[in-house]
């Protein structure tokens, strides 16, 4: 058994705007200068990734992602120096988050072990 945790920010309205998910969008943005490449690296559509960037823009107030649309020289995305560090940020608190949980996990892991070994597997205790 091990233990998974999701982490993510919600705005005022209670909707979902800042997770791993969009970690690993902003992320292949950075790799790849586009918006639409990254999407479809990660494998969604170009219309959930630009919802979901413009749902974090939405929630923080502040620019992420600065779009360049047009001709072949002037496409491609890329994150401002506030998106820059929001990520930062973000994925430190994250790895923060995961690690912290490590310890109440163990306990509980090592409680629930000695349970389990109290009762069969009819749930009656032996």
């Amino acid at each position: 058994m091990d233990l998974k945790t999701k982490i993510y920010l919600v705005n005022t309205e209670n909707e979902k705007f800042m997770g791993i998910g969009v970690v690993w969008l902003l992320e292949e943005i950075k790799k790849q200068s586009s918006l639409r490449a990254a999407a479809n690296e990660i494998g969604i559509s170009y219309s959930k990734a630009y919802s979901m960037m413009s749902m974090l823009e939405d929630s923080l107030g502040k620019v992420i992602l600065v779009r360049r649309r047009g001709g072949y020289s002037r496409q491609g995305a890329y994150l401002t120096d506030f998106g820059e560090e929001f990520l930062k940020q973000y994925k430190s608190f994250h790895d923060e988050i995961k690690e912290v949980t490590k310890i109440p996990y163990q306990k509980f892991n090592k409680d629930l072990n000695s349970l389990l070994n109290e009762y069969d597997k009819e749930g009656n205790k032996i």
